[in-house]
């Protein structure tokens, strides 16, 4: 196998070469505690400092809105449980949909051991949730929304600001995850009317291990580690400075490339999709075919199992998924994937197929020819496949 195509960039990305090159210093010389008085410490603090304006440049935030995280799970976490332990006296009711991604499902599932109450919303056939569902869903005693900017599987992009709008003047807090995407689509919590929003790094080209949350004007949730005052008092820890700061430049590099970037990602998206819906039969986009990450195409291929297909592309030396990276290797459907009503054959032949910066035309054409030759392949070992032609023939 000499030909190595990485079609997988919502699992992660490919650290960027300005990235660590900005990070060796805080490495290697400057190993100071940020929270020391003299000179090498006080050179750190001043890289927590540069990464904090420069994420909040991207969001057009205030530096003290963004606290500094271990990614995104944490941040999820921290949003839901915090505002849970700090709003119990105004309610106990979330509202949530039925295809978010782990980190939040499975901490509303902790929370309902809790005693709170959690509404799980429907999405449509598209994995979009409407904003009036979310009005009708809304109680005196709901406390917090949480609804994520785009699905990490199939790319539906939802209607966050007409989500925020309908939340003004309603006592419940709105938490987006937007680790898909952030450095994907331009995002500023307080035009969308965002309380909390949660992203890491290395789904923008930075280090894996750090991201952060950000928390808006006049909201104080409670600390979510124990001890020391850093961040504020907010998160107890010694700062991992050299991956803050590593964040910090990828952010600032993601908005000043996102127009080209994310303009030549849709172009090959689209160009993929147009390849493969006209020429591998039997096969289905899921997902927006409008309101989609730039780089996302999930593709459903009926009587094959996408993880065998993923197995035998990987020997193809063309990296994808069959979901997202936290449910590799399970048994059943994505749970993406049934709550928008796919059926289980079909679910279970669903493929993922994410986009990046070095993505190019000539890979697409590649990935598109073994794919064919994968399936095909498949299918001809299938005997309910063999069967379906047959029947068709004689028709």
């Amino acid at each position: 196998m000499n030909k190595r195509i990485y079609l997988d960039h919502a699992a992660t990305t490919k650290m960027s070469g300005q990235v660590l090159e900005y990070m060796m210093p805080y490495l290697r010389d400057e190993y100071g505690n940020p929270s020391s008085i003299y000179d090498i410490g006080s050179e750190n603090k001043k890289a927590l400092l540069s990464a904090r304006k420069k994420i909040a440049e991207v969001l057009s935030c205030e530096p003290q809105n963004i606290y500094f995280t271990s990614g995104g799970t944490e941040s999820d976490n921290w949003a839901l449980v915090g505002t849970a332990e700090s709003r119990a006296e105004m309610g106990k009711h979330l509202i949530t949909t039925r295809m978010e991604h782990h980190a939040v499902l499975e901490t509303c599932k902790y929370l309902e051991s809790r005693g709170y109450d959690v509404t799980y919303l429907d999405v449509d056939e598209l994995g979009m949730v409407r904003p009036e569902q979310i009005e009708r869903a809304l109680r005196p005693d709901t406390i917090l929304v949480s609804i994520m900017t785009a699905n990490n599987e199939i790319g539906t992009i939802q209607p966050i600001a007409q989500i925020g709008k309908i939340l003004q003047g309603h006592k419940a807090l709105f938490h987006t995850d937007a680790v898909q995407a952030f450095g994907q689509i331009p995002l500023a919590p307080k035009e969308l009317g965002v309380d909390l929003l949660s992203a890491s790094a290395h789904k923008f080209y930075g280090p894996k291990g750090i991201g952060f949350l950000y928390v808006g004007d006049g909201i104080r949730l409670p600390s979510f580690m124990h001890g020391g005052k850093q961040e504020r008092g907010m998160r107890a820890g010694t700062e991992n400075v050299a991956y803050i700061a590593g964040m910090g430049e990828a952010a600032k590099l993601a908005q000043e490339t996102m127009q080209e970037r994310t303009a030549q990602e849709s172009q090959l998206r689209d160009y993929m999709i147009q390849r493969m819906e006209h020429e591998i039969p039997y096969c289905r986009l899921n997902g927006s075919r409008k309101s989609r990450l730039p780089g996302n195409v999930n593709m459903s291929f009926s009587f094959v199992d996408g993880e065998t297909i993923v197995i035998m592309l990987d020997m193809e030396g063309i990296c994808c998924s069959s979901g997202s990276a936290c449910s590799a290797g399970q048994s059943s459907a994505s749970h993406v994937l049934k709550s928008i009503h796919l059926p289980d054959d079909i679910a279970k032949g669903s493929l993922r197929f994410t986009l990046g910066d070095e993505t190019t035309r000539e890979d697409i054409d590649y990935a598109i020819e073994k794919i064919k030759e994968v399936i095909k392949k498949s299918r001809n070992m299938n005997p309910a496949y063999t069967a379906f032609v047959k029947r068709n023939q004689k028709q």
